[in-house]
């Protein structure tokens, strides 16, 4: 177990040093915001081109991999739904943010960096593989499941389905993220090898995008912390640490995925709560107090939590 948190205890360790250098004033939280667009823009896009660029798939199939993590989101998604709105009274735009804070992890800021340092190469391999649908899959999802509950709940006026898949549409499409996996996958397919400067840069950049990110994200947190909505927030916390990780270590064993590969999606699921759940709640204007006390709770606990998975899978 002291080897396990030796791994685990420095991806929050900076978190903890981005968020103290915004509370004690040593740096402004601007920094932070310009270094948070820095990791998302370049470094790890970068770092996902490189990834699927040199990848050695060893022949197996992502579809089982996709599945595994997605009926652990599905069962996840759902019990945050309707134990928010069932237990405590709320509406269905709540429940839905309910469900996104369960079930959306922050597997670029958090989960990449672990499963790079816990599980190595294949188990980037794997995230990668992930994160070429996650984005997509989850913010279609919340996006159209948010908009009929508003016009449910809200009495808003229906918009067109065409409309907003085009919209999330070109926000996937120019999604710096998704840029790089495709480049990643157009190199890879076409037996492009990456070497000489270009290789020494790609790999320079690559290599910061971790702890880059882990400090942009614990800059980022000074604009949360807990709000109205923490006793939601403890469900939906619970759910996110346990029985998300739970359902999708079930299923990768039900499927057959192999150790590195399950390792990968059941660490990865048990990061806390990514940050798309506040957005998805500032562009609606509800849930703002359950999104951010979830990420606040989840990243608090998840030291513990997390530690407590990887010693489980033996990582």
């Amino acid at each position: 177990m002291s080897s396990i948190a030796l791994n685990v205890l420095p991806i929050f360790l900076l978190i903890l040093i981005g968020w103290a250098l915004v509370r004690t004033r040593l740096l402004k939280a601007s920094v932070g915001d310009g270094l948070g667009d820095f990791v998302f823009r370049v470094a790890v896009p970068v770092l996902l081109f490189r990834t699927i660029a040199e990848a050695n798939f060893q022949g197996q199939s992502p579809w089982s991999l996709w599945v595994a993590y997605f009926s652990g989101v599905a069962v996840t998604w759902t019990m945050g739904h309707f134990a928010v709105t069932r237990l405590f009274g709320q509406d269905g735009r709540i429940g839905v943010l309910a469900g996104v804070s369960s079930a959306f992890a922050n597997n670029v800021f958090i989960g990449l960096p672990l499963v790079s340092r816990i599980v190595g190469d294949q188990g980037v391999v794997a995230l990668s593989i992930l994160l070429s649908v996650h984005l997509p899959v989850m913010m279609i999802a919340g996006t159209l499941l948010m908009e009929r509950a508003e016009r449910i709940a809200g009495g808003a006026e229906a918009q067109p389905i065409g409309k907003v898949l085009r919209t999330v549409g070109h926000n996937l499409v120019t999604n710096p993220l998704v840029v790089g996996l495709v480049l990643g996958a157009l190199f890879h397919l076409g037996g492009m090898p990456l070497s000489g400067p270009i290789k020494v840069v790609v790999d320079q950049i690559a290599g910061i995008a971790g702890p880059a990110a882990l400090i942009s994200l614990g800059m980022a947190l000074n604009k949360y912390g807990l709000s109205d909505g923490v006793r939601p927030a403890l469900v939906t916390s619970t759910f996110k640490l346990v029985l998300l990780p739970a359902t999708v270590f079930a299923a990768s064993h039900l499927l057959g995925l192999s150790p590195n590969w399950t390792a990968a999606l059941v660490l990865t699921s048990a990061v806390p709560t990514g940050v798309n759940a506040w957005l998805i709640a500032n562009h609606f204007g509800v849930g703002h107090g359950l999104a951010s006390s979830t990420i606040t709770l989840t990243t608090a606990v998840g030291v513990v939590t997390v530690s407590a998975w990887a010693w489980l899978l033996g990582t």
